[in-house]
């Protein structure tokens, strides 16, 4: 197996320090990025930079300059980028009225923005040798947006629309995007929900108050019952690396609970996706 440059984002827990580790041991070189390295993740960020073939950078994805700076270090080092896993991203959780335009601002920032600053900065290295490898870490909610994660939902929504276009867009280059959307697992994200910052009309919202405490039992149920390994998302990440170029597919669930719902609407969507690029003359983008 060919040794490949990898650079993953939201590295300091949860899927992203699962999955550094996993294609690491692999004997690729993982490029892993966390903020704050020598502050609040600064055992994280040593623990991690420990591990034989990884490197740890510190980067703000919401600042433009930052990753500039740790992409040229890549390229410095490396001269190239073989795949890009766009792992890192912020939730929120409530009543979608109490999120001001700037919880929107950041939530989009974070979870859409940045990914699409790291694609932009990755995106000419692949395509000049003909071959890359760009995942990003969506959701089960980039298919359907939930009530109470409706802000949340849009970011990952929009995550997809880049990621879904760009999979046909660069077929013909050798670069291939593909979408992870995993389900409910218990990690460090999942325990750190942000909320809006504008709680004054929640009181208006009394006639379903109850129904976030009911989502949280029947995720807490799911937790107990399936007992989700988040470890599976990583395995899902090496996977689409291991899989021959070309041969990726766009989408793939990991979610142990409720992932066949999505898997069929995933399948159904599909099936009309291809029907409007035959309509539109795009039907050579499918092959």
């Amino acid at each position: 197996m060919d040794k490949k440059v990898v650079l993953i984002t939201g590295t300091n827990s949860g899927f992203g320090w699962l999955t550094a580790h996993s294609v690491a041991a692999l004997g690729h070189k993982v490029y892993a990025t966390m903020r704050d390295i020598e502050g609040k993740n600064a055992e994280k960020a040593k623990a991690l930079g420990q591990i034989e073939n990884i490197t740890v950078l510190d980067v703000a994805l919401t600042d433009e300059q930052s990753v500039n700076n740790a992409f040229d270090k890549i390229i410095a080092a490396e001269g190239i980028i073989d795949v890009l896993v766009n792992n890192a991203g912020i939730s929120m959780f409530g009543v979608a009225e109490t999120a001001t335009t700037a919880d929107l601002q950041y939530m989009l920032e974070v979870n859409t923005i940045a990914p699409w600053r790291l694609m932009k900065l990755a995106l000419p290295f692949m395509r000049r040798q003909s071959e890359g490898l760009i995942i990003n870490v969506s959701s089960g909610w980039g298919r359907f947006s939930a009530p109470f994660s409706t802000v949340y939902a849009s970011s990952k929504f929009a995550l997809e629309g880049l990621s879904e276009g760009l999979h046909y867009e660069l077929r013909s280059s050798g670069v291939d995007v593909a979408i992870i959307q995993p389900g409910a697992f218990p990690t460090e994200m999942s325990q750190k929900l942000g909320v809006g910052s504008d709680p004054s009309v929640s009181d208006d919202y009394q006639a379903i108050a109850d129904l976030p405490n009911k989502m949280f039992s029947a995720i807490g149920e799911m937790f107990e019952k399936g007992k989700p390994n988040p470890q599976d998302v990583a395995d899902a990440v090496v996977k689409l690396i291991n899989t021959p170029q070309g041969q990726r597919p766009l989408r793939t669930v990991v979610d142990p609970s409720t992932g066949h719902i999505v898997e069929a609407a995933n399948e159904a969507i599909a099936t009309q996706y291809a029907k409007v690029l035959t309509a539109f003359g795009m039907q050579d983008l499918l092959v």
